[in-house]
């Protein structure tokens, strides 16, 4: 038996049940997990799809059942600006795996700012003033001074704030947490982000949640078109 497992070794329903015709059941994605569980492995694994295919509610109902507050940050510093989480994390069940820490972090781009003004609020020896840095500074200070743990990390579009130079650190931060023995489940757009050497990907869509490679990933070949020759996209608008 491993005795060194990743945090979170499955995904599961489990707890008060949804019923099926309401939301976020009624998102494929989300069905699938509710129905048939994921397995997550070590390492790095990337939700990949359009927007409204159930990526983002996925990351954060397991966010809130590993015990996160799901408008960002850990285990032990909950805050609530404007409630919006859909109610999948009291649907879900966590498997644990054996021997693994309890340190987690959720990075969601869209509430941090809130978390800043929580951190203001209750404040800690080395917290920087994030709300006087850029929206990017401030993301990239967050992967300095919070990503420095083994955990488990869970991402919402952490890409939104940053550079493609500033990506390229994210990858780099990323592959160090790896090595350290952390686990990540990430939702994204950026073909940069799931480019991550060993990372598994799971395209979500229409069909639900199906393993592929970058290099079959829709986003790729949307930007490489898009990159080869702009105006084939850009003449149906203009």
């Amino acid at each position: 038996m491993d005795v060194d497992q990743p945090p979170v070794v499955r995904i599961e329903a489990g707890g008060p049940g949804l019923p099926p015709g309401s939301w976020p059941m009624t998102v494929p994605a989300v069905r699938q997990v509710a129905d048939e569980g994921l397995d997550l492995g070590r390492g790095v694994t990337f939700l990949v799809g359009e927007n409204g295919s159930g990526k983002s509610t996925l990351v954060e109902g397991v966010a809130v059942a590993y015990g996160l507050s799901p408008e960002g940050g850990t285990r032990h510093g909950h805050h609530s600006t404007r409630p919006s989480e859909s109610p999948l994390g009291q649907a879900l069940r966590l498997r644990r795996g054996l021997g693994s820490g309890r340190w987690g972090f959720f990075l969601r781009a869209e509430t941090m700012h809130g978390w800043y003004t929580f951190l203001e609020q209750n404040p800690g020896s080395h917290d920087p003033a994030f709300h006087e840095m850029s929206h990017g500074e401030s993301f990239l200070s967050v992967l300095a001074t919070r990503f420095d743990s083994p955990g488990f990390y869970c991402l919402d579009e952490p890409e939104a704030a940053l550079s493609f130079t500033s990506t390229l650190s994210l990858v780099g931060t990323l592959l160090e947490l790896v090595a350290g023995g952390s686990q990540v489940l990430c939702a994204t757009h950026s073909p940069v982000l799931a480019a991550l050497p060993g990372a598994r990907i799971l395209e979500v869509g229409e069909w639900g949640l199906r393993e592929t490679a970058w290099e079959d990933l829709a986003v790729v070949d949307h930007w490489r078109r898009f990159l080869s020759s702009p105006q084939a996209y850009l003449r149906h608008l203009v």
